[in-house]
């Protein structure tokens, strides 16, 4: 099994710590607004690599952190005029309903920062000892970068390029442009924990590396997070851990790719910024899930609407293919297996496992026509493999109704114009009946006749972003 390795930029083959057994760690949201498209991004590009170790056999642990606190979400609830605690309670409960409807699990564990304080304290009380950090007049502890030799090493960055685009700003006590904050001295009226060094908050980078120790030990196997946190979050991560633990810190290095909108970077200055609950009060969550999963993790998703057109016609086409078969465990063809267990061994490559699963909803269409028997076993086998994927959980007949996007027409009304149709085409009224069959065609409803009749599916004209 091959996992690209950001530290090494290169495909390594994957060895757990302990045989069996896969500890991974991924930062999770700042929990001061609803989720975003690309916060979905991360959430299923790790929830398929979870659900792939699982599927081979790994016992995974998967922990998956919660920021609740820091500058945003002070700044945010005091907009609000409500508690931090109120605050963090609502997105955090906003966070886990987006994921449940993306079909994210839940991490095993989402250890929080305001319950791991001590854990920061003490590891701060460690970086200090070491002479890593040090305590500055104001209150705030600082990290000293280059007492670090390898600081860079992710990103492969030089610590001399990087000191000539950094600055102390007005209020900072550094020794060197180049350090960062361990804890932060509070403000007068600023949540607080008492410290060795006074009343104050921990700084960002320093969260990750008390609470993953805590979670999984001073090294483990696997740390993921978005594109934008390589640096300086995750290099900062690596300093603090390996100056306190005097071990390495992870041994394989994960990032998703970036979200963009129509081609451009989301961003709210540019009006093309949306959250998940935003985009499934559009969408079916299984479409918008399927376009994540169709590009490679990390590869950059294009976030359109030809794009989730196109997603949605690649559900249809499966969804089509399970129509009318009742699932049922049986023998298959083993070489649809083999090649999706080939595919997701090569660094979790989803495009080419889609492919897999593409001609084996063909081979269940031919067998649905030639040999009906067989077909209960291939759909089970195209079920079982799109849920490692976290697709095809739906029945076949809702989805291809509109699933859980709204009905321009309740299908009481839809049902009684087919009905009408069938009366008009009895009648030889065929104007009547193509009249109908456009009108129902301009809100999406497609009809499918044949020899049992008439059925329909739901195909949201213009799909929108």
């Amino acid at each position: 099994m091959l996992i690209y390795n950001t530290l090494t930029r290169r495909k390594e083959a994957f060895t757990p710590i302990d045989p069996g057994q896969v500890r991974m760690y991924v930062c999770g949201m700042t929990v001061y607004d609803y989720c975003h498209l690309g916060h979905a991004r991360v959430m299923v590009a790790f929830d398929v690599i979870t659900r792939y170790l699982r599927h081979r056999g790994f016992d995974v642990t998967y922990v998956r952190n919660i920021t609740d606190i820091d500058d945003k979400i002070l700044r945010r609830a005091e907009e609000n005029g409500e508690s931090i605690g109120s605050l963090t309670e609502r997105m955090i409960e906003a966070m886990r309903e987006d994921e449940a409807r993306l079909r994210v699990l839940r991490p095993d564990r989402e250890p929080r920062a305001t319950r791991h304080v001590g854990d920061i304290v003490a590891m701060i009380e460690t970086l200090i000892a070491k002479g890593f950090a040090y305590a500055a007049v104001n209150g705030d502890v600082y990290y000293r970068v280059r007492k670090f030799e390898g600081y860079g090493k992710l990103n492969n960055r030089d610590p001399d390029e990087m000191r000539a685009g950094a600055r102390i700003v007005v209020g900072e006590h550094k020794e060197d442009p180049l350090d960062f904050v361990l804890w932060k001295a509070a403000k007068p009226g600023e949540a607080s924990w008492p410290s060795p060094w006074g009343e104050g908050r921990p700084g960002w980078h320093i969260e990750c590396s008390a609470m993953s120790r805590c979670c999984l030990g001073e090294t483990f196997d696997i740390h993921g997070g978005g594109p934008d946190l390589t640096f300086p979050h995750h290099e900062n991560e690596i300093a603090q851990s390996e100056a306190a633990n005097d071990k390495p810190f992870v041994n394989t290095w994960m990032h998703a790719g970036a979200v963009r909108v129509n081609q451009e970077k989301m961003s709210k200055s540019l009006g093309n910024f949306f959250t998940i609950r935003e985009v499934l009060e559009v969408h079916d969550p299984e479409v918008v899930r399927y376009l994540l999963v169709a590009s490679h993790y990390r590869s950059p998703i294009n976030y359109a609407p030809e794009a989730l057109g196109e997603a949605r016609r690649s559900l249809e086409r499966f969804y089509n293919a399970l129509d009318g078969v009742e699932p049922a465990e049986g023998e298959v063809d083993a070489r649809f297996t083999e090649r999706f267990g080939a595919a997701m061994d090569d660094d979790f490559n989803t495009p080419e496992a889609l492919s897999v699963l593409f001609d084996l909803a063909r081979e269940l269409n031919r067998a649905k026509q030639e040999e009906p028997q067989q077909a209960p076993a291939l759909a089970f086998e195209l079920k079982r493999l799109g849920d490692v994927l976290g697709l095809l959980d739906q029945e076949p007949a809702y989805f291809l109704k509109g699933g859980e996007v709204a009905l321009p027409l309740p299908e009481a009304e839809i049902e009684a114009k087919i009905a009408a149709r069938a009366e008009a085409k009895k009648a030889r009224d065929f104007a009547a009946a193509d009249a109908i069959r456009d009108e129902l065609a301009a809100l999406g409803i497609q009809l499918k006749d044949s020899r049992e009749g008439t059925r329909w599916i739901y195909e949201p004209p213009g799909e929108r972003v």
